[in-house]
């Protein structure tokens, strides 16, 4: 189900529809579930493997489709590719999906009005009991099993003591972390050679249009002319962190020719 705002629907609208389930979900008497998102886990992982963990090992999974979220409709993808017990709801503003419109989904007011929430939970609750008791007898009603006959892909279950797991886990987080530095670091790179790469650029605009004939590509890789460039622009740096720019910029304004404009 989506949790943050989408289509007119707040954040605070989720935490309702995912209360409203939860109490058509505790109120079967004759089996206790454990209700919870599949992002949700008791402890510190990476949560994209948590939800794909979540959404093949759970016994039964109820997915909203409201508002076509993008990525509950990923999950619900995955769901019913491992083959195992799903429900589907929606709110009455949401249409059908053309290829999961052939599955009974079970409909509940967007406004969430009183009374056709007490029917909808009665049916939820009808509906995921029974749809465990066919998953646990083993007989072929899936949605898979109903176009055919496949070979369901498992996910790699390996034994291991907690230490491997916490080291797996760390190890995890260091590659988001050094993911994430890399990104700032480009970022940050960019950014700060961003006014002097439109330095640069017009400085050998004005030359072009000076003396056209004086630019070629011979002139990459020559230190007088980086020197002279860089002098144009009033660069008293390390000029050689600015050979690049030059040479990335004069590369577009020969691969332009005549009439430069700007991009």
């Amino acid at each position: 189900m989506p949790i943050s705002a989408i289509d007119g629907c707040s954040a605070e609208h989720w935490v309702e529809v995912k209360n409203i389930i939860t109490e058509a979900l505790i109120s079967i008497d004759s089996c206790k579930i454990d209700v919870k998102l599949v992002s949700e886990q008791d402890d510190v992982g990476v949560i994209q493997k948590r939800i794909v963990q979540n959404v093949y090992s759970s016994d039964i999974v109820v997915c909203d489709v409201s508002c076509k979220n993008p990525n509950v409709m990923f999950e619900l993808g995955m769901r019913l590719a491992f083959d195992k017990p799903t429900v589907i709801i929606k709110d009455d503003k949401t249409d059908y999906s053309f290829d999961t419109g052939v599955i009974e989904h079970i409909s509940y007011p967007r406004d969430l009005r009183f009374g056709k929430i007490t029917a909808f939970k009665v049916a939820l609750s009808e509906k995921v009991m029974a749809t465990l008791k066919v998953g646990l007898s083993g007989d072929d009603h899936s949605f898979l099993k109903s176009f055919g006959t496949f070979s369901v892909s498992v996910l790699e279950q390996k034994p291991g003591s907690p230490d491997q797991v916490i080291i797996e886990m760390l190890q995890d987080l260091s590659s988001d972390v050094a993911r994430l530095k890399r990104a700032n670091y480009a970022y940050g790179r960019d950014t700060k050679s961003a006014p002097l790469r439109i330095s640069i650029r017009g400085a050998l605009e004005r030359l072009a249009m000076q003396s056209p004939s004086h630019l070629d590509m011979t002139l990459i890789g020559n230190t007088q002319f980086y020197d002279h460039i860089l002098g144009v622009i009033g660069f008293d740096g390390k000029g050689e962190t600015l050979h690049h720019l030059i040479d990335e910029e004069l590369s577009r304004i020969l691969a332009l020719g005549p009439g430069i404009t700007r991009p």
